[in-house]
């Protein structure tokens, strides 16, 4: 019986991860073509955009995105170095040794545009309305736990 559950749970988180990946890959092409944007680009554009003053620093940017701190700085400066000026990178005043990050008017529109093919993208491999809340009740189950 626990043999059969774990089973289960194998096979069904492989699914998942399998669901993942094709997600992920199918949003990363549908971003790069339609805006020369890599998914983990789109994320560091979206993080800086839900916030009031459209900046971050970059040590709060690599949690949100998922990246080391040496993996967001080149980030950012490939991102810088493609010249479409979409960020603006400075130090604090008050701290020298923090970096942020923020988004210009331009880095806006981009994220504006970018989103809605995000959108689109997810609605395309996600059409039943429910899978936001099976979604959630995952990651609440999670929380749960710890």
């Amino acid at each position: 019986m626990e043999n059969e559950r774990k089973d289960v749970l194998t096979e069904s988180w492989l699914d998942l991860t399998n669901l993942y990946i094709s997600i992920t890959n199918e949003l990363e092409q549908a971003l790069q073509e339609r805006h020369g944007l890599s998914l983990k680009e789109f994320y560091m554009l979206y993080f800086l955009h839900l916030t009031p003053d459209k900046r971050l620093r970059l040590q709060q940017l690599e949690a949100m995105v998922g990246l080391s701190q040496s993996a967001m700085s080149r980030l950012v400066s490939r991102f810088e170095a493609k010249g479409c000026g979409a960020l603006e990178r400075y130090t604090c005043d008050t701290d020298r040794r923090s970096i942020y990050t923020s988004l210009t008017t331009y880095g806006q529109e981009k994220v504006d545009l970018a989103y809605t093919t995000y959108s689109t993208v997810l609605s395309e491999a996600f059409p039943d309305e429910r899978i936001g809340g099976l979604i959630k009740e995952l990651v609440g189950l999670r929380e749960q736990k710890k």
